[in-house]
């Protein structure tokens, strides 16, 4: 069983930045693929970036260029730095795990979510 921590949202004005941090419990971190997702009111969650047990990225195509993920597996923790923040990068963000090498649409384990909001 993992838990998943999400932390870091807040209000920002547009172009600015902010780190999101997902913190992991567990031992075998490193056999997860790691991602975030989100969801804005009244829209589907959507997949934003995740990074494989290999470490390498993968990113929608809606962030690539403003949003950069990583991993710490010492510390069992997953970032996404967001920069250049628009109003439509408003929503709901949640940390999401899978014991595979890449995430797939339906992730194991979800965090709780943490609110991203900025204002134009």
């Amino acid at each position: 069983q993992v838990q998943l921590v999400d932390s870091g949202g807040g209000l920002v004005q547009a172009g600015g930045s902010l780190r999101l941090s997902c913190a992991a419990s567990g031992r075998t971190f490193n056999n997860y693929a790691m991602g975030w997702f989100r969801q804005a009111p009244g829209k589907e969650r959507e997949f934003v970036a995740e990074v494989r047990t290999s470490g390498s990225t993968i990113y929608a195509n809606p962030v690539k260029g403003r949003f950069t993920i990583s991993r710490d597996n010492a510390k069992n923790t997953v970032y996404l730095q967001m920069n250049s923040l628009k109003p439509e990068d408003t929503a709901v963000y949640y940390c999401a795990a899978e014991r595979r090498v890449y995430l797939t649409t339906t992730p194991d384990y979800w965090g709780q979510g943490t609110q991203v909001t900025v204002a134009s």
